[in-house]
């Protein structure tokens, strides 16, 4: 019987590694995978089975399901109703029509915007466009924690529900793992809907755990939108006194690009589910203003790989500078080399991570990056006063707000969205930002790598394999 056991895992390892070559994303990874699958099948079968998928089953299909919900439809219905705000900005962005074609949304106009950073803007200005709601409020975090800063966030939510506002709550279930039901059933109690993304739905799907839906968006009566890189949790107050200060940055948006994030939450919310809410989809502009926004999730339920061709396409358009925070850096080859030529041709490219990540991974993971780049002339910041987790990034005259990390994880497994402002008055606002964030910034040096722990020599050249760990 053993034998008979042996032989099957044996089996199993060489058919799973055909198949990690036919679909793994990455050459790295695909080598990983065959090379474990056929040398420890024992240990890589049931590895691979649970953390070997690239891409997300079932999504897509659910959008098909009922021709009425489709997610076709309601792109049509936004296009329509938007047609008079679709702004034309090929001449002067060059990325925005690759953009537009990967998001399958057009640029809006009609739009402002306001830059939150930090916690007690963030939140302070989430909670008061709750308490506005009238219709309905969308409610989508990855990590919901019930602590002061979750039950502020509950309370708003019951109290919008008690006053007759539709309640939609949408959580992952593994960034959330540890919310309690109560918290849950409190809300449902007062009338609102609250689920999980729930993964794992579907026979195909039992071990379908690897991804995550890392999205945080807040939409209210469709005319106005929160996106970012903030959860919910006291940390992200500066609350918690091994991380002190919690530097994150956040978006509200009032205009017809809140529609587009909106479509986002309603195809996650169909999935979960398997119903479309009945939400308004006509665009309310903004008075006085007129940004442009260029709304783009992405995920692995995507046709193509969303998030790895948007931000190389951003950096490869870079004539002046390109910018990037990011508290997770592990780029894939093709945008290293995309970070090297603009480097090399000119662009002042420049890196903000954290000086003391929360992952050990992350912090071995800068060194290596940091030698293979700075030959090229990238400059590397290590922020200092607090930990760094926001998410953006500057290009040029144009700049970019999301939940997207600079990792594979965020590129290739997670659910994500990243909203583009193409505008210089805004891109000055987040130019500041990103200025206030040098200053409390070192730049990184040859002295670091030097004075690197020993361990980090056996790990350096692992980044390929770096897929599968956790973040937040």
């Amino acid at each position: 019987m053993l034998g008979l056991i042996a032989l099957l895992f044996h089996v199993a390892g060489l058919g799973l590694a055909v198949h990690a070559v036919m679909s793994t994303r990455t050459s790295q990874g695909a080598i990983a995978w065959s090379v474990s699958l056929v040398s420890f099948p024992y240990v890589a079968v049931p590895a691979y089975l649970v953390l070997g998928r690239s891409k997300f089953n079932g999504y897509v299909t659910a959008r098909q399901l009922d021709a009425a919900e489709t997610e076709t439809e309601v792109v049509r219905k936004v296009r329509e109703k938007a047609t008079p705000f679709i702004g034309s900005l090929g001449d002067e962005y060059p990325g925005v029509r690759a953009g537009e074609r990967l998001a399958e949304i057009p640029v809006l106009t009609g739009n402002e915007a306001e830059l939150l950073i930090d916690g007690h803007e963030t939140f302070d200005s989430i909670l008061e466009g709750i308490a506005r709601a009238e219709k309905y409020v969308l409610v989508q975090f990855y990590i919901v924690k019930d602590d002061e800063l979750g039950r502020q966030l509950q309370q708003a939510m019951i109290a919008a529900a008690r006053r007759g506002a539709r309640v939609l709550f949408l959580y992952d279930e593994v960034g959330s793992n540890k919310l309690p039901k109560r918290y849950l059933q409190e809300l449902r109690e007062a009338g609102a809907e609250a689920y999980n993304f729930h993964t794992q739905q579907g026979p195909s799907n039992r071990f379908q755990i690897n991804f995550r839906n890392h999205r945080k968006i807040v939409v209210v009566d469709g005319k106005e939108a929160w996106v970012g890189g903030h959860n919910v949790g006291d940390e992200y107050m500066g609350r918690d006194p091994k991380f002190g200060r919690w530097r994150d940055t956040h978006v509200r948006i009032k205009g017809p690009a809140a529609l587009a994030l909106q479509l986002s939450f309603v195809e996650d919310w169909h999935w979960a589910t398997g119903n479309t809410p009945g939400v308004s989809w006509i665009p309310h502009p903004a008075e006085g203003t007129d940004l442009p926004i260029l709304i783009v999730p992405s995920g692995p339920a995507d046709k193509r790989e969303t998030a790895t061709l948007m931000f190389t396409q951003v950096i490869n358009s870079a004539r002046e500078r390109v910018w990037i925070a990011s508290p997770y850096f592990v780029p894939d080859q093709g945008v290293m080399n995309a970070l090297r030529l603009a480097a090399l041709r000119g662009v002042d490219v420049r890196i903000l991570i954290p000086d003391e990540p929360d992952h050990l991974l992350v912090y071995l993971a800068a060194f290596h990056f940091y030698e293979e780049m700075k030959d090229s002339g990238i400059t590397f910041y290590r922020y200092t006063d607090g930990f760094m987790h926001g998410k953006s990034i500057l290009v040029d005259n144009s700049s970019a707000v999301g939940t997207a990390n600079f990792d594979n994880r965020s590129f290739r497994l997670n659910f994500e969205i990243t909203a583009f402002f193409l505008d210089p008055d805004f891109t000055r606002e987040v130019e500041a930002m990103f200025e206030e964030d040098f200053r409390n910034s070192r730049l990184m040096t040859p002295a670091d790598v030097n004075e690197r722990p020993p361990v980090i020599l056996k790990l350096e050249r692992s980044h390929a394999g770096w897929e599968i760990y956790l973040d937040n």
